[in-house]
């Protein structure tokens, strides 16, 4: 059976599905499962899963389990290759041959060495029908973290800016601007409550003292961890970050001696830290990012400064910008954007151009 239009709905619904969990599951994906059975002549979804918060347990369990009988004969739309190896549960691949599939559709192929391709062979020895691929561009975006992850070993790099229509990103001295609106801010809160970390360097803490929480009423529970790059420990203790470090985590990426007295202070404040490398460019990042991964930390919102944002750019580690564009004009005092529309750094597409209110965001990722 070739891939229908209905198909393609059914996988965009899934993917969508799949979005609720992100950046709430663990070191696992958040992938969905939608059963779809025909009930006279009209096909009709009778299961739904996703991966629960904390990892455990997988969509296809939880999706199979809903439907209960009419899982039998019916079709499974699944945002990511069903695994094919025994962990701490069974493989999802035999869920669904246990109960009774007829037909998988598939997004994209997990990565992963003990399932890339061994899920779609195990339910084709099944007898059951496979097709892969459908909306693998789409799935792809919602699971890059984990892909990043298990592709180069390091967490999926989003770098956000903000840009006045001078193409100014702040003002020296003058603390936060609000470059852009409501709506740019409401959108930027979303995102960070679908990311498991969001960085910036200890100026930005200094000229800024930001929260970098998710602040919108239901997902204040959702905010990721915090991480500041902070090479000689001068975030003080006093910042907006240090004093909510029992609530929401909070990373400082340092060289300082463990032994320094405010290494100690931090800890007791609650900080979590990491001692780093230094390279040409000071923390050297590669290094960093690769312990990030190791903690579980598979995607990362840079909202650095310039200097932040030109080091991760040179440091080749970028895979995403999101460009937000207000009609704020800073003026001569304002620092300098690193890049923009105009001056875009080669190597990223643009694959997206959003309206926020009276504010544009343009989305690039990369294209290698």
């Amino acid at each position: 059976m070739a891939v229908t239009d209905l198909d393609k709905r059914l996988m965009a619904a899934a993917i969508r599905y799949s979005h609720w969990h992100l950046g709430r599951t663990g070191t696992n994906p958040s992938v969905s499962t939608l059963v779809v059975q025909s009930v006279d002549s009209e096909p009709v979804i009778v299961g739904r899963g996703l991966t629960a918060r904390g990892g455990r347990p997988h969509a296809e369990t939880q999706a199979i389990s809903e439907a209960g009988d009419r899982a039998r004969g019916a079709t499974a739309y699944v945002s990511l290759e069903p695994c094919a190896h025994h962990g701490s549960t069974p493989p999802c691949a035999q869920g669904l041959i246990n109960a009774g599939i007829k037909r998988v559709v598939a997004a994209t192929t997990d990565p992963d060495d003990r399932v890339s391709g061994r899920g779609y062979a195990m339910l084709r020895d099944a007898g059951i029908e496979v097709e892969e691929n459908v909306l693998a561009e789409d799935a792809q975006r919602a699971l890059a973290g984990y892909l990043t992850r298990r592709l180069k070993n390091r967490p999926h790099i989003t770098l956000k800016l903000a840009l006045s229509r001078d193409g100014k990103i702040g003002r020296r001295g003058g603390g936060q601007v609000a470059i852009t609106g409501a709506v740019s801010a409401a959108m930027n809160h979303i995102a960070r409550a679908a990311t498991d970390a969001i960085l910036v360097g200890v100026e930005t803490v200094l000229e800024d003292d930001p929260s970098l929480t998710c602040r919108l009423p239901g997902l204040e529970r959702r905010s990721p961890t915090r991480i500041v790059l902070d090479r000689n420990l001068r975030l003080p203790l006093d910042s907006a970050l240090v004093r909510s470090a029992n609530d929401v985590p909070l990373i400082v990426a340092t060289t300082t001696d463990p032994a320094d007295e405010r290494h100690r202070r931090l800890r007791q404040a609650g900080c979590q830290m990491v001692a780093c490398e230094t390279d040409e460019r000071g923390i050297a990042l590669p290094e960093l990012m690769d312990d990030l991964a190791g903690r579980g930390i598979f995607s990362v919102i840079v909202e650095g400064g310039a200097a932040v944002a030109r080091s991760f750019l040179d440091a080749g580690l970028v895979d995403k910008v999101s460009l937000y564009e207000g009609d704020l004009t800073i003026g001569s005092d304002g620092v300098a954007a690193p890049l923009s529309p105009a001056k875009m750094v080669a190597g990223f597409l643009l694959v997206e151009t959003l309206q926020y209110g009276d504010d544009r965001c343009r989305v690039y990722e990369r294209t290698g």
